[in-house]
């Protein structure tokens, strides 16, 4: 359907919506543009964008998306200081004045012209995922390490693998929630570095009694990190993981893995192994032919041995 015919009316259709982006050295404004683009084709649509910038080191990008701040219903915000994943999207929720709050990743691109109108007239009443995908190319999947692991994850992502464990699928790279019920659960200010803030969500939400709705309107992973990038927020995340493993307990797949090897001398075996082919097992990592096999190797040694050295 073109923009020209998108004139929706429909009983039921969400009608106030903030549509927040946390921005960290990626330059979201082909993204905003088209969003703003979809709003204004939606008939009765209150809506404003907030891009908040987190201190991107690239200061080149965060120069240029200032201009987000002079469009109709937009505003942007560059912070001082890096404040990480959860909290700025709680500052991002404080700033909304909508009912619905739809968070988006800054790096990520849209699937088509009927997005926004997909999340505003889906049934979820509390907060509904939208899930996320990967734009193929054959290129990448020879030598991008994020490439090759997203696009083989893909079938554990999909909106029926989603819809059958609601909870342990939730992300924070897509979806969108009733703007009281952030305000009253927010995510977990603690969580400063990379990694699991958004697994860690999905579990209060359903302690909380929170349904999710997951639908299938994926954003589009496409600009992709290099290895060693990729490679360095892996061990950060694991990092996270080992610090907060007693509240993400049942929510990882990893840490299911390493609770359920309760033999201690194959422990002690998987951190020989690290502590003496690790740098190997990265270089493969970091270099131009990336192994997916040694990935898992990769991050169950270093985080068992993360584990041995506490």
């Amino acid at each position: 359907m073109r923009f020209g015919f998108l004139f929706v009316f429909l009983q039921g259709m969400k009608r106030s919506l903030s549509i927040l982006i946390p921005m960290y050295n990626a330059d979201p404004r082909l993204m905003a543009r088209e969003l703003c683009h979809q709003a204004q084709m939606i008939r009765d649509l209150d809506y404003e964008m907030i891009v908040v910038d987190d201190c991107s080191t690239d200061t080149d990008v965060m120069e240029r998306c200032q201009e987000i701040g002079q469009w109709p219903h937009c505003r942007f915000m560059a912070l001082e200081e890096n404040i990480g994943r959860a909290r700025i999207r709680n500052l991002l929720a404080s700033l909304a004045s909508k009912e619905w709050l739809l968070f988006l990743d800054c790096d990520m691109q849209l699937p088509g012209d009927q997005f926004l109108h997909n999340y505003l007239v889906s049934k979820g009443e509390e907060v509904v995922d939208g899930g996320f995908g990967v734009v193929e190319n054959l290129a990448m999947a020879r030598c991008n390490l994020r490439y090759i692991y997203e696009w083989n994850a893909l079938p554990h992502h999909t909106f029926e693998q989603r819809s059958s464990n609601p909870y342990r699928s939730f992300r924070t790279t897509n979806f969108m929630i009733r703007r009281d019920l952030m305000l009253n659960h927010p995510f977990d200010e603690r969580f400063l570095h990379y990694g699991f803030e958004d697994v860690l969500f999905g579990k209060e939400l359903k302690k909380a009694g929170i349904d999710i709705c997951h639908i299938d309107n994926p954003m589009m992973l496409a600009d992709l990190e290099s290895n060693d990038v990729f490679t360095a927020k892996t061990e950060e995340a694991l990092r996270t993981l080992s610090q907060f493993r007693n509240e993400l307990r049942g929510y990882s797949q990893l840490l299911t893995v390493v609770e359920g090897i309760h033999i201690a001398p194959v422990r002690w075996l998987i951190c020989w192994w690290h502590w003496l082919f690790g740098r190997l097992e990265r270089r493969n990592l970091c270099g131009k032919h990336p192994s997916l096999l040694i990935f898992k190797l990769y991050k169950l040694g270093y985080f068992l041995t993360l584990n041995t050295q506490q």
